[in-house]
């Protein structure tokens, strides 16, 4: 009885291949699924500062009498807790790693595109003639970024900071 020649073997070929690809294929899966989870993150914290920032705009007139600074009243803390809650009050966070502190409502008033002094008298609609201009509320939020997959591996995704912007106009509906 003669025995086979190695070379000629191919019983066990396709595990050792597979054995070989195995790692970057893992590697590349989890990576797929730990950036699906990035922009996932990223647009719920979006969604949720632009949810702010309209909540925010129609708000009453009387909270916006400056044009620079913060609202007055609840307005901040309404919209702090509807930014990382989704609700006014109660509510589990949208994202992880997001606080109040963390997120800010600022005022600022536009007269024109070109912000001159004089244009306030050529403003139309409900800011006609108001001597600030019409105000703009932005709503500006940032969290760190916490990884599902690569925490495991020992990544704690230090540095990627998450941050989003948004501006409404007040219309006080």
């Amino acid at each position: 009885m003669m025995r086979p020649r190695l070379h000629f073997d191919r019983r066990g070929a396709a595990a050792a291949e597979m054995a070989l690809v195995a790692p970057l294929l893992l590697t590349i899966l989890f990576s797929l699924v730990e950036a699906g989870n990035y922009f996932y993150t990223e647009h719920v914290l979006v969604k949720a500062v632009r949810d702010g920032a309209r909540y925010a705009g129609r708000q009453d007139f009387s909270y916006y009498s400056a044009c620079s600074g913060s609202p007055t009243g609840t307005v901040v803390s309404d919209t702090r807790a509807l930014v990382r809650t989704s609700v006014r009050t109660g509510g589990t966070d949208r994202i992880a790693n997001i606080n109040d502190g963390n997120i800010s409502v600022t005022i600022s008033c536009t007269t024109t595109a070109t912000d001159d002094a004089s244009a306030t008298e050529n403003m139309t609609g409900i800011w006609r003639g108001h001597p600030g201009g019409a105000p703009v509320v932005t709503v500006t939020a940032s969290a760190n970024y916490t990884p599902v997959i690569a925490a495991a591996f020992g990544f704690n995704g230090a540095g990627f900071r998450l941050n989003a912007s948004q501006q409404s106009a007040v219309m006080g509906l």
